[in-house]
Order: C-alpha cells, then sequence, then structure tokens
C-alpha cells in the first residue's frame, strides 16, 4: 500500500553544492547548487529528494511554494517500512546535516 510523506523544505538556491544543511523551525533546510529561474531551483530539489531516499523521479513532487523558499514536498513510498526509514533519516538530518 503506498504511503506518502509531506515534507516541510525551506529551499536556499544558489549554494555552492546541493545539499541537507539542518533544520529551519520545523522544515529541512536545504541548499541547493541551481539558480532560482525558470524553475531550475524546483527541478534541482525534486532530483535531491528521488536521490537522497531512493526514489524513482516520478515518486516525488511539488505540493506547494513553487515561487517560495518554504515549499511542501510529497515524496510516495511503496510501504510503512520505506516511511518509516525516511522519517527517521528526516529526524536525523533535522538534527545533524553532517548525517547526510
Amino acid at each position: 500500500m503506498p504511503c506518502t510523506l509531506k515534507l516541510a523544505i525551506h529551499a536556499t538556491p544558489g549554494a555552492k553544492r546541493t545539499e541537507v544543511a539542518g533544520a529551519y523551525g520545523a522544515a529541512l533546510r536545504v541548499r541547493l547548487a541551481a539558480p532560482p529561474v525558470d524553475g531550475k531551483a524546483n527541478a534541482a530539489l525534486l532530483a535531491w529528494a528521488a536521490g537522497a531516499f531512493g526514489l524513482p523521479r516520478g515518486a516525488v513532487e511539488l505540493l506547494g511554494g513553487a515561487a517560495a523558499r518554504q515549499k511542501l514536498l510529497g515524496l510516495h513510498f511503496a510501504g510503512e517500512a520505506e516511511l518509516s526509514a525516511a522519517r527517521a533519516q528526516v529526524a536525523r538530518w533535522m538534527a545533524d546535516p553532517a548525517a547526510a
């Protein structure tokens, strides 16, 4: 049964490299090595999320915040085990960005 994780992101475009940068309030801060023009930063964020969570690109969607720094991602996992592992990874990143 498919399971969805809604993940709040605070995006920082124009960084030297794409990486997790810890917590920003209740959101996960992600630095993006793409400029915020022509949807490049959003595409970089979606590609990062797919790679970071081992998902196909089609299983990651931008639910909100296309033109803002505060974004909401929908990550669609095949089952509860994958969803639980993803939640644990996000918790590690929020506590210690070096765990990325």
